[in-house]
């Protein structure tokens, strides 16, 4: 398991991509899971960084390991509690007419990996996602 703990500010993007590229590297994930991977988890760590902590910044912990043929991304955050799997898929007429920003990312997310859960245990926030390892090097 390799973790890194940034501020959750999105000008710390760039560190947690930069952390998931090191780590995918040993990885035989093609391309295409790689590009699924990065974007899901930019999804969700935007959107702790913008809604977890509304009257302060906290701290973002993002997990990486590898398991039966799995690449795991936990993403934690010690911010309001917020279960992502009770979202529902937004209609994008609803987004579209009423102006409303924001709504895809999680659904985004859940739709690019293999599994993805939720559990809030000890003032935590935790998210969990995984995606299976397939041929092919990955490229970033």
């Amino acid at each position: 398991m390799n973790t890194l703990t940034v501020r959750s500010e999105l000008r710390e993007l760039d560190k947690i991509r930069n952390f998931l590229r090191e780590n995918l590297v040993a990885f035989d994930l093609s391309e295409e899971d790689y590009f699924k991977v990065e974007l899901a988890l930019v999804e969700i760590c935007t959107n702790v960084m913008r809604y977890a902590y509304p009257d302060a910044v906290g701290d973002l912990i993002v997990i990486v390991w590898e398991q039966d043929d799995k690449f795991y991304l936990e993403i934690r955050d010690s911010g309001i509690p917020f279960d992502p799997c009770g979202i529902k898929k937004p209609r994008l007429k609803d987004l579209v007419s009423q102006g409303q920003k924001g709504g895809l990312g999680i659904f985004l997310a859940r739709r690019l990996m293999d599994g993805f859960s939720y559990r809030r245990e000890d003032g935590e926030n935790i998210l969990t996602m995984y995606k299976k390892l397939t041929a092919g090097p990955a490229e970033a």
